[in-house]
């Protein structure tokens, strides 16, 4: 019997982030908010061009994620809404489309937060 590998929350956040660049997802942050959040310890937020795109985004990172073992909690939002969010407990994905992310602009919310990846 094969044991099950548990993996760490910041492993996680970076799958999101690989799966995200695999399917050409844009302006991909991964923000550690351990320091100044009590409920997650990372943000995963990025960019979908369409809404074909963020509904694809969301279910491909679901996917990867729960193949893991790493459970979501609750979803909120809709491609046709400009933003979705997926809560995974410690960690949270943020998927927006252009003009939401300019809008909401997360990250200067969460400007405390330390950027570990960037990716453009």
């Amino acid at each position: 019997m094969m044991e099950k590998t548990v993996l760490q929350t910041t492993e996680y956040a970076q799958m999101a982030v690989d799966v995200a660049e695999e399917k050409q997802a844009s302006d991909i942050v991964l923000l550690d908010i351990r320091e100044v959040s009590d409920f997650a310890d990372y943000f995963v937020i990025l960019t979908a061009e369409s809404n074909r795109q963020m509904a694809m985004l969301s279910e491909e990172i679901e996917h990867a994620l729960e193949r893991s073992g790493y459970a979501r909690h609750h979803r909120e939002g809709t491609p046709q809404g400009g933003w979705m969010l997926l809560d995974f407990g410690d960690v949270v994905v943020h998927i927006f489309g252009p003009e939401e992310r300019e809008f909401y602009s997360i990250e200067r919310a969460w400007d405390e937060g330390n950027v570990i990846v960037r990716i453009q």
